[in-house]
């Protein structure tokens, strides 16, 4: 088990690296953050069961919202799908370029988003089991992943609009609907995260 969920992290975040298409690169993180639940199924124990439960409810939140802000700018015919067509998407779009930071803020485990607390409490479940090593590993993997997310920001906000950010047709209200759910969902349980651990803990409690 703690072997495949290295490889996970490891593999995921270094192919997301590589990548220069947004939709790819979050498909390679999402085998990253696998990882990371593997990490908590590890320790075989009531508070990683737990954390993974709460990890992967956050993680469904910011997921569904990243990939709906990728799958709007690319339009039909998927044509922008390039990191380099985001830029400039904060001055074009603010609300969507938002909207899309909050989530890559959480991707990376931010306080004040569900990623944070999720990622707290698997590398707690990890250290209580005396997986310091692999809390070690995970934390670094982490770190190569903030840094590919961060490249995306980068592009937002300090760089110039390119064509792609001005043809970006404006959200419609289904669509302004479908980014704020989740972006709610992911701030909520950064902020307010007990109630979803109790319910997970309880769970986790039932689970021999």
């Amino acid at each position: 088990m703690w072997l495949a969920a290295l490889l996970s992290m490891t593999v995921g975040n270094f192919a997301a690296l590589l990548q220069t298409n947004v939709k790819r690169m979050l498909a390679y993180s999402s085998i990253a953050h696998a990882g990371y639940v593997l990490v908590a199924l590890t320790t075989r124990s009531e508070i990683g069961t737990t954390a993974a439960m709460f990890y992967l409810a956050g993680y469904a939140f910011m997921n569904i919202g990243a990939f709906a802000v990728v799958g709007h700018l690319s339009g039909k015919g998927e044509k922008y799908q390039n990191i380099e067509d985001l830029s400039g998407l904060g001055k074009k779009q603010p609300l969507t370029a938002a909207l899309f930071t909050i989530y890559l803020l959480s991707l990376i485990g931010v306080p004040l988003t569900a990623g944070f607390f999720g990622k707290f409490y698997i590398f707690k479940a990890a250290l209580e089991s005396h997986l310091v090593w692999l809390t070690v590993l995970g934390l670094l993997n982490s770190a190569v992943g903030a840094y590919y997310y961060l490249r995306i920001l980068v592009m937002m906000y300090m760089h110039e609009p390119g064509e792609a950010a001005s043809n970006v047709k404006p959200l419609t209200p289904s669509m302004r609907l479908a980014l704020l759910l989740p972006a709610a969902g992911t701030l909520l349980l950064g902020i307010f995260p007990s109630w979803l651990l109790e319910f997970a803990g309880r769970s986790a409690a039932l689970v021999k």
